[in-house]
């Protein structure tokens, strides 16, 4: 039989590719240095290749152990699926879970829907990190979270639960020919300005999208960071934006410098919910807590 590194030494490999420092890996694998580094070398040396290239101040990951370094993640992260399953603790969804979010939904949407699910499972905790909606598909993929929160995923292997669906509302300056109204046509906006945020953003796509329905310019020299950096963007008559329901409601005020307008004949919205790896064993955690959030989406007007 083929060499087939221990389930440890796959722990060493990850934590060594994602901290790019023995010292570093080994403490978060609660090992002495000697012992990953040793374990390491082992595997290298079992399979043939050079896995990390090691200066005097830093370690730098080889392309072939970029990709064992990958494989490494879902092979943990199948083992995690198979304790799961064994485990099924549905009184507190597992435990733990490591949930990521995109920064234009979550932080509008977890202050309802967090304190009501404490309240019903206290024994579970959530990490919560906020990311590119690109990033956060990744890591759910690779096993590196649980689920992810927010726009409807497009990377395969993941199943999605909708949660709601976002209006989305066009921004336009105080001082705009169009802001004296409560709601447009494409038509109005022909060769209008579009700004949108950065790639990985779900909500870049949805601006592209209203840009070829209706003939306006996305510019394309500058992506925004965040919403928030859009939106001071459109208040100076840099151009005009989207901008979803949550997020509208939470940071938008009457004299404000933006002015929020619906668009009558662009029927576009944005899909929310949950989503996670196909092949987990949670599904069940998962679906609970998208049953959880249902009611909460129902209560903020987004159901």
């Amino acid at each position: 039989m083929a060499y087939r590194p221990t389930l440890r030494q796959l722990e060493y490999i990850v934590a060594l590719d994602n901290l790019r420092h023995f010292g570093k890996a080994a403490k978060h694998c609660h090992v002495s240095q000697p012992t990953l580094s040793v374990q390491v070398g082992l595997v290298e040396k079992s399979l043939g290749v050079t896995l990390f290239e090691r200066t005097p101040s830093s370690v730098i990951t080889t392309p072939i152990g970029s990709e064992i370094a990958r494989g490494a993640r879902l092979a943990l992260a199948s083992v995690d699926d198979i304790v799961d399953r064994a485990v099924g603790d549905t009184e507190n969804l597992g435990g733990v879970m490591r949930l990521a979010t995109a920064p234009t939904f979550g932080p509008y949407f977890l202050p309802h829907f967090l304190p009501g699910l404490h309240r019903k499972f206290p024994s579970l905790k959530i990490y919560i990190r906020e990311d590119r909606p690109v990033d956060i598909e990744d890591a759910v993929a690779t096993g590196a979270l649980d689920c992810g929160l927010g726009p409807a995923p497009e990377r395969s292997g993941l199943k999605f639960r909708r949660i709601g669906n976002e209006k989305l509302f066009l921004g336009v300056p105080a001082d705009h020919p169009l802001s004296d109204k409560r709601s447009v046509g494409i038509s109005d906006l022909v060769d209008e300005t579009l700004l949108a945020l950065g790639s990985g953003h779900r909500l870049m796509e949805n601006v592209h999208h209203l840009a070829a329905a209706s003939g306006a310019i996305v510019v394309d020299d500058y992506e925004g960071t965040s919403l928030d950096s859009i939106r001071q963007m459109v208040s100076i008559g840099m151009g005009c934006s989207l901008f979803p329901e949550l997020y509208a409601r939470a940071e938008f005020r009457k004299e404000d410098d933006v002015k929020l307008l619906s668009i009558d004949d662009w029927s576009e919205r944005r899909e929310v919910g949950f989503y996670w790896r196909e092949s987990s064993g949670r599904q069940t955690h998962y679906e609970t807590l998208a049953n959880e959030a249902d009611e909460v989406s129902k209560n903020v007007g987004i159901a």
